[in-house]
């Protein structure tokens, strides 16, 4: 099931409470706890509250805080934007929208208003968000002003640009349209859209489209002078008291507000009698202008009164006033339960209610997002906080990592070299990096130095190692590394920043060695596209493996795939697809398929299979129709290190995606090596991955 929906609207003004509103009262019939959560808010006063999220959180009694209810005011997000600071934008976004996530059941995201400094970019923005957050959509669109083609012209074009980027759309709502039109805009919409995509369509509603005296006191800053208790009161329509009353009263309307100068004793006394009277309307309020109180004798007068409709004043003239009110956007606030019941029952009258239920249920996210990974990582390796021994601890890139990696205090670091040199280092490069957050060993001086050297003889006597030489290979930054790993003094190792990777492989080869019913040591890459994260392998380590070693590399990528939440869909690559080519080099890639097929029929794979049948449904579906895996492939199986190597780097390159890793697979504890040419964030994400391998072990 998702566990989130995520509103959006064309436009300003389209009525998107309603839906907010009417998903909160379906989802809490079917769930238990549900929260909510707007990304960006429009700029509110110091002490003030969102309107919306006070709305929400107040009448359905929501188990939060408003300020745990949203991740940025508008005009933080245009400042950041400025800065081209999109990545914290969205970062930010995620990690509120999951704090929420681990809290409820479900959580009902609204998006932005189209209101504002930076309305022009909300659109995309919106997409972003929902693609990110990796939830289904709901797009809501006013008919207000709209023929029908505009209206259902909208709204396609905003399920396609949704659709486009990957996020799945369950619903689209046509709002404010003319109750005659209601069945042309429903039939329009499901002749334009697919026949998976539910439509609602909701009439205007009067109750809904007038604002109250409260929103109207508010937005003039008006005092209320008398009847409080119905300042709830809707207003149907408006007018200027300037003519003499007995013409004026001619001009009344049912809820209709009274605007007039507050010397006008005649006008206010008038609109309050026949208010009471059977033989005009009732009127929803009065509102006095020029900052004129009547005189004492009417205040008795009116106090005297029952009953009495609330009467409200105003500063400023009556001219200004009268302009002011027309302006004023009608809004659903807490206490406004007339409008909020209003806007649910349209909902749940005008909205396939059940069949939106029932896809929420089913709905299964396709794929990850980049920024979505990494956030996931972030977070799993902050849940274990596992120990990391980093071997070059004098190389800047290192410091700098650990300083980053201390600072989101995901794991414990130590690193390995001279303490004074390492120290040395810190302060040379101004790191803002407290020596006693981190663990720093010299190999040669530590304490477990002969204890390591001694098991280290044990290990590899009987390859002629004698305790002398044990000792000299406990000098080495990488044997001392490892042996801490495989002594259980650390969870995991990463170095390569500036040695091989024989270097660091061999002495895991020599005594950590394989898991049992492994016998080949491959690597991964996650590779993190614009719209997706895949699994490249093996790009690091195996220069021509043979079938039988191809199959075991599938076999593990698909698993660590799994481990970190990518669906393993693999694509065993070669130049030929299905049963088309022959040679030795696609007939290995074949026999490599049967053998997976042979030891995992679990696993969903295809090969020989083109890289771009692979990932292109279109051309997955001419070459091979049947495929579980053809253009929807996750895991991407080369057949050599050359052609591995060589594509991993042309697509980052090429995309600007970020390759994480490379990550060892198949050794009894996790050991990963760095690319020399590696940057700081390499060095962060290789840490990550390799705290959450080791929380397997």
């Amino acid at each position: 099931m998702s566990k989130a929906i995520y509103i959006v609207t064309t436009e300003p003004n389209s009525g998107k409470s309603i839906v907010s509103l009417g998903l909160m009262q379906l989802l809490l019939g079917r769930t238990a706890k549900v929260g909510y959560f707007r990304p960006i808010i429009d700029d509110v006063c110091n002490g003030k509250t969102d309107n919306h999220i006070d709305t929400v959180l107040s009448y359905f009694n929501v188990d939060m805080k408003p300020e745990e209810a949203y991740a940025y005011t508008r005009s933080q997000v245009v400042q950041l934007k400025n800065q081209d600071k999109d990545d914290e934008i969205v970062g930010h976004i995620i990690h509120k929208y999951k704090t929420i996530e681990n809290k409820f059941d479900f959580v009902l995201v609204e998006g932005t208003d189209f209101s504002g400094e930076g309305a022009i970019i909300e659109w995309d923005i919106n997409v972003l968000i929902a693609k990110n957050l990796g939830i289904p959509a709901v797009i809501l669109a006013s008919g207000k002003n709209k023929t029908l083609d505009e209206l259902v012209g909208n709204l396609y074009m905003a399920y396609d640009s949704f659709k486009e980027k990957g996020v799945e759309v369950l619903l689209i709502v046509a709002n404010k349209v003319q109750p005659e039109n209601i069945t042309i805009v429903s039939n329009g919409l499901k002749e334009k859209l697919p026949d998976d995509i539910l439509v609602g369509t909701i009439p205007v509603n009067n109750v809904l489209g007038s604002p109250t005296l409260k929103e109207i006191a508010l937005e003039l800053d008006a005092k209320v002078l008398f009847g409080e208790d119905y300042i709830n009161n809707q207003v149907g329509s408006f007018s200027v008291g300037a003519m003499q009353l007995r013409n004026y009263l001619t001009h009344l309307k049912s809820d209709s507000l009274v605007i007039t100068p507050g010397d006008r004793a005649d006008i206010i006394l008038g609109a309050l009698q026949a208010n009471i009277s059977t033989n005009y309307p009732s009127l929803s309020g009065i509102v006095l202008t020029g900052g004129l109180i009547p005189e004492d004798s009417i205040i008795k007068l009116i106090e005297g009164l029952s009953d009495i409709i609330p009467i409200l004043s105003v500063a400023r003239g009556t001219f200004y006033v009268t302009n002011k009110i027309g302006t004023i956007r009608p809004r659903i606030y807490a206490e406004n339960t007339e409008k909020i019941q209003t806007s649910i029952q349209d909902f749940e009258k005008y909205v396939p209610t059940e069949e939106l239920a029932e896809k929420l249920i089913t709905f299964k996210a396709k794929g990850i997002t980049p920024r979505m990974f990494q956030y996931n990582l972030l977070q799993k390796a902050k849940s274990s906080k596992k120990h990391i021994v980093l071997p070059e601890g004098l190389d800047e890139r290192i410091l700098l990592a650990t300083k980053k990696l201390i600072d989101a205090d995901a794991v414990s670091i130590t690193l390995l070299g001279n303490k004074e040199q390492i120290i040395s280092k810190i302060k040379e490069l101004d790191i803002d990096l407290d020596t006693n957050d981190i663990n720093i060993i010299d190999p040669t001086a530590s304490d477990r130095f002969l204890d390591y050297a001694t098991t280290l003889f044990e290990l590899r006597k009987h390859k002629n190692v004698n305790l002398a030489m044990a000792q000299d290979l406990m000098e080495d930054v990488s044997y001392f590394g490892t042996m801490m790993v495989h002594k259980g003094h650390a969870d995991g190792m990463v170095s390569g920043a500036i040695h091989t990777t024989q270097h660091t492989i061999r002495p895991a080869l020599q005594f950590i060695k394989t898991k049992p019913g492994v016998s080949i040591v491959s690597s991964i890459f996650f590779m993190c596209l614009p719209n997706r994260v895949t699994v490249f392998g093996d790009c690091a380590i195996n220069p021509n493996p043979n079938s039988e070693q191809l199959s075991e590399i599938a076999i593990s990528s698909a698993a660590t795939s799994a481990a970190f939440g990518i669906e393993p869909k693999i694509a065993m690559l070669s130049y030929s697809s299905g049963a088309s080519g022959v040679g030795e080099d696609v007939d290995r890639v074949r026999k490599a398929t049967e053998i997976i097929k042979e030891k995992r029929p679990d696993l969903k794979v295809e090969g020989p299979i083109q890289y771009d049948a692979a990932v292109d449904a279109k051309v997955g579906l001419s070459k091979l129709p049947d495929s579980e895996v053809a253009g929807q492939a996750s895991v991407f199986i080369f057949p050599d290190l050359n052609t591995g190597n060589n594509t991993y780097k042309a697509v980052q390159r090429e995309t600007g995606a970020l390759a994480i890793g490379p990550m060892l697979q198949g050794l009894n504890k996790p050991v990963n090596d760095l690319s020399r040419g590696c940057t700081v964030d390499d060095i962060f994400n290789t840490v990550i991955i390799t705290a959450i391998q080791a929380e397997g072990f």
